[in-house]
C-alpha cells in the first residue's frame, strides 16, 4: 500500500476554495492556524494592559485592514458579525456612562449635564477605552474565525502543538456530526407538522418538544458514535500519536512575518498613546 504524498498548504486550500487569490506578501487563509492562534492572543493580552481610548482605536484600524487586505472575506460578511459587537460595544459605553464610579465622577470636570444625568471626562474616558476593548478583541477574533478552516486547525494542533490523535479527531467527528443533526431535526420537525403538531408555543410546549426532539437526536448520537469509533479502530485510528499526515503543515517565514506585523501593530498603538500623552494602564479603573 503507497502512502499518498503530502499536501502542501496551498493545494490544501485551493482545492476547496472558489476565492481568486489576492497578491499579497502572504494571505491570511494559508497561515498555520497555531501561529494565527498564538498571534492573536498575543494581541489580546498586550491590548488588555492599556486601558485609554487611542490604543484600542490604533489597533482597531490596523486589524481591520490587515483583515480586508491580506484576507479574502467578504466586506459584507465581515459587516454582517461585526455589527452584533458594535451593538454590544455602544450597550458598554451607554452602562459605564450611566453607572460610573463615585471617584471618577469626583474628581475629573463636567462635559455634559441634562438634569440628573452628568458626564464627566474621566467617565467618558472610561466608557470609551471599554467600548474600544470589546470592538478591538472583537476584530481579531472575526480575523482569526473567519480566516481558519476548522478541520486544519485540529490538524495543526496535532503537528505544531502536540494534541492528542484521540482528542483531536473525536472533536472534528463531533464537529462533523453537527450539520447531520440539524438536518435530521427538520425532518423530525417537518414529520411532527405532517401528522398535526404545530408549531411550539409558550413555555410549557418547548419544554415537551424539547423532550419529543432530544431523545431520537441523542439515540441517533449514540449510533452514529459507535459507528464511527469502529470506523475509526478499523482503519488504524488506535491513538498513536506517530502517524503519516495527508495535510502537512509548517511554521514558515510567512507565518512569523504576520506574527511581527501584528505586535508590531500593537506597539505602534502603545506609541502613538503615549505620543498623543493618553497611554494609560489597566489598574483597576471598572
Amino acid at each position: 500500500m503507497t502512502v499518498p504524498r503530502s499536501m502542501n498548504r496551498a493545494e490544501s486550500f485551493n482545492s476547496g476554495s472558489t476565492v481568486a487569490p489576492r497578491r499579497a506578501l502572504f494571505r491570511l487563509e494559508m497561515l498555520n492556524p497555531s501561529m494565527k492562534a498564538l498571534t492573536v492572543t498575543l494581541c489580546v493580552l498586550f491590548l488588555s494592559f492599556a486601558f485609554d481610548p487611542v490604543t484600542p482605536f490604533v489597533a482597531l484600524v490596523f486589524t481591520v485592514a490587515v483583515t480586508w487586505v491580506v484576507g479574502d472575506i467578504s466586506w459584507r460578511r465581515w459587516l454582517l458579525l461585526f455589527t452584533p459587537f458594535v451593538i454590544m460595544a455602544l450597550g458598554y459605553i451607554w452602562t459605564a456612562a450611566l453607572f460610573p464610579r463615585e471617584d471618577t465622577v469626583l474628581m475629573s470636570p463636567v462635559l455634559l449635564s441634562m438634569g440628573p444625568l452628568e458626564i464627566t471626562e474621566a467617565v467618558w474616558h472610561t466608557a470609551l477605552s471599554l467600548g474600544l476593548r470589546t470592538l478591538i478583541f472583537s476584530a481579531l477574533s472575526l480575523l482569526f474565525i473567519l480566516t481558519t478552516d476548522p478541520v486544519h486547525f485540529i490538524l495543526s494542533l496535532m503537528q505544531q502543538c502536540k494534541l492528542p490523535p484521540k482528542l483531536a479527531y473525536g472533536i472534528l467527528a463531533g464537529f462533523r456530526f453537527l450539520p447531520l443533526f440539524r438536518e435530521e431535526l427538520r425532518i423530525m420537525q417537518q414529520a411532527h407538522r405532517m401528522r398535526g403538531v404545530g408549531k411550539e408555543r409558550g413555555w410549557g410546549k418547548l419544554l415537551r418538544a424539547l423532550k419529543r426532539y432530544s431523545i431520537p437526536l441523542l439515540a441517533s448520537a449514540i449510533r452514529k458514535s459507535e459507528r464511527v469509533a469502529v470506523a475509526m479502530i478499523s482503519r488504524g485510528f488506535t491513538g498513536e500519536p506517530h502517524r503519516e499526515f495527508y495535510v502537512q503543515w509548517r511554521v514558515t517565514k510567512a507565518d512569523w512575518c504576520f506574527l511581527l506585523l501584528m505586535l508590531g501593530g500593537v506597539a505602534v498603538s502603545y506609541a502613538l498613546a503615549a505620543l498623543f500623552g493618553t497611554l494609560e494602564w489597566y489598574r483597576g479603573q471598572l
